[in-house]
């Protein structure tokens, strides 16, 4: 059996990080303490040296989640209306989740590059319960598209 997998290129690399710098939302993985996966779809930007991150409550279950096992996975990149949802390009993050809570050194200026890109936070983003999720990528696979499969590490996507 032939690997589908390619070797990863600078079109691959590019496509992978124009997914990321586009994306405003994303599905989140995570694992329950019941070791049962949840997915949910949360708010993506990406902090000023283009790493991924999140703004979520403390009150939501995948919040919690992160807190007791900070592995986790975001899938980004969405269909458009026309053609089989599944030929269009979209990159899974393996990642590892850390706080940057309202107390912390840096959330102010962090919080106002994030209102730039989401100016609806503005309605929530200064309640005590809501932080910062940072994720630290671990390792990508992209998906650009029919039979154009990429594994992808944190250089590839200019995060180290």
């Amino acid at each position: 059996m032939t690997n589908p997998i390619r070797p990863t290129d600078d079109d691959a690399r590019a496509l992978a990080q124009d997914l990321m710098a586009q994306a405003r939302f994303a599905a989140l993985g995570v694992v329950l303490n019941t070791g049962a996966p949840l997915v949910t779809r949360v708010a993506f930007g990406l902090d000023p040296a283009g790493a991924p991150l999140s703004l979520v409550s403390s009150l939501s279950t995948h919040t919690g989640a992160m807190l007791a096992n900070p592995n986790c996975s975001l899938l980004v990149g969405e269909p458009s209306e026309k053609g089989d949802p599944l030929t269009h390009p979209r990159l899974s993050l393996i990642c590892r989740a850390s706080f940057l809570r309202h107390a912390d050194d840096g959330y102010s200026a962090l919080a106002a590059h994030y209102l730039r890109d989401h100016p609806k936070a503005k309605l929530y983003i200064g309640f005590t319960d809501f932080a910062f999720v940072r994720f630290e990528i671990v390792e990508a696979h992209l998906n650009g598209g029919f039979g154009k499969a990429f594994h992808l590490g944190p250089q590839d996507l200019n995060q180290n």
